[in-house]
């Protein structure tokens, strides 16, 4: 007998309902976002709000937030996307994902108006969140950008402090083909009268994003690395350890998140956190301490003989090497690598090719088959420059194929294939 997804019962029929609203393509503007908002009493209106946008590192940044405003008492919700395994790790209240019974039941009370509407996956997922955070009765809420910014459905909200963190080319289809082009979507979360904290490093970026910002009437606008330089970066399996000067005084910090990058990342949560003062400001006081508590999957996770991580873009495969370049993981090291189509692979293969001793080409299974890369393309681009590869559609045999005669096996190229290889090696994507 077939299910109505109009009336879902259970958990697996709310999200076929709800993953049917992807069709393909991606719906930019807050008009949807805002009506449906309205038919639930409009529960974003006055939460409290920390916003962050970015091509790479407002993952990092999000859950640097999440975990310093926890370490004060604060309850904290916390919206991202995407998810790795369970589409609850989109929503989460102070680390305990929404449960399955409250999607259920959210789709079943919104399915009228999601119809009526026309809202797409990602409206109607953003709504759910604010939806959840209000019955929680979170403190503090903070949210990370699915896609550009100016018209994102995030960006109904006017947060207590905006941050963009680093601008890389992605989703050129929608959002430009320039670093420029995407920086002015970025932007776009900058509000009159909020606090802007720019992460990006390179100097012209930065200092159009400090334009823009100046332009939506931010204020103050705060360049992180021109405000708060960072030195000694030392990074390790277990963390990154840097110094950064800030006030005319200076503070030795250790994140246990891996990377050079992740120095930036944290010194941008702080300053969104002292951007809002108060009990934000007094959170990134004790940041020394409470840093310990940050964790995020599938950024440079080392388990055992295998490192998951989700760069999707040159620019994340670039930093993701930096890394192992820095931390030189046993070798043979062997690459599982799947990467969407509409990404530039070959510029993230031949980054990788210069770490790696040798490449297991798949599909993951959750990859939409509209998305998914020709396998046979990637093999001859290897071949073609020397690089050992080989092809293995079926997935399992292709995780079984990455880690035989490895001494260290990487998994990277999309979340689908992070959270479908962890799935298949039970390594859990929810954290406290």
């Amino acid at each position: 007998m077939d299910v109505d997804l109009t009336q879902p019962a259970t958990y697996r029929e709310a999200l076929e309902y709800l993953f049917a609203r992807v069709t393909g393509g991606w719906k930019l503007g807050l008009e949807t976002t805002r009506a449906l908002l309205a038919t639930i009493g409009n529960p974003h209106e006055g939460l409290p709000a920390f916003h962050v946008a970015g091509t790479n590192g407002k993952g990092s940044v999000v859950s640097t937030l999440d975990a310093l405003l926890r370490a004060r008492g604060l309850r904290v919700g916390r919206y991202t996307s995407p998810h790795l395994v369970d589409f609850r790790e989109r929503i989460s209240v102070n680390g305990a994902a929404i449960a399955e019974d409250a999607v259920v039941d959210f789709i079943a009370r919104l399915t009228p108006d999601v119809e009526r509407l026309g809202a797409t996956f990602f409206e109607a997922t953003t709504c759910m969140a604010f939806d959840h955070f209000a019955r929680e009765r979170v403190d503090v809420a903070v949210l990370e950008v699915g896609l550009g910014g100016r018209l994102d459905a995030t960006n109904v909200v006017t947060p207590l402090a905006a941050g963009v963190t680093s601008i890389g080319l992605d989703h050129q289809q929608y959002l430009g083909d320039t670093l420029e082009a995407i920086a002015t979507e970025k932007a776009g979360i900058f509000k009159a009268g909020v606090p802007a904290a720019i992460g990006e490093t390179d100097p012209v970026i930065r200092a159009q994003l400090a334009r823009l910002a100046e332009r939506a009437g931010a204020s103050p606008v705060f360049v992180v690395a021109e405000a708060c330089p960072i030195t000694d970066i030392a990074v390790g399996a277990d963390g990154t350890a840097f110094t950064l000067r800030a006030h005319g005084t200076e503070r030795r910090l250790r994140t246990p998140l891996v990377g050079r990058y992740q120095a930036g990342n944290t010194a941008t949560a702080l300053a969104m956190l002292e951007l809002a003062g108060g009990e934000y400001a007094r959170a990134a006081a004790a940041a020394e301490r409470a840093l310990g508590t940050v964790s995020i999957p599938g950024r440079f996770q080392w388990c055992g003989d295998v490192i998951f991580d989700v760069a999707h873009n040159p620019a994340g495969t670039a930093v993701l090497c930096d890394t192992l370049a820095t931390l030189r993981p046993p070798r043979p090291l062997v690459c599982l690598l799947t990467v969407l189509r509409d990404k530039d692979w070959r510029a993230m293969m031949t980054t990788l090719a210069a770490h790696v001793d040798r490449f297991v080409l798949s599909a993951p299974p959750s990859v939409p088959a509209d998305r998914a890369w020709a396998l046979s393309e990637p093999v001859e681009f290897a071949r073609a420059h020397g690089w050992a590869a080989e092809a293995e559609p079926d997935f399992d045999r292709a995780v079984r194929l990455a880690r035989r005669g490895a001494k260290t096996t990487l998994i990277t190229g999309s979340f689908h294939t992070v959270g479908d290889a962890m799935s298949r090696l039970q390594v859990s994507p929810f954290v406290g």
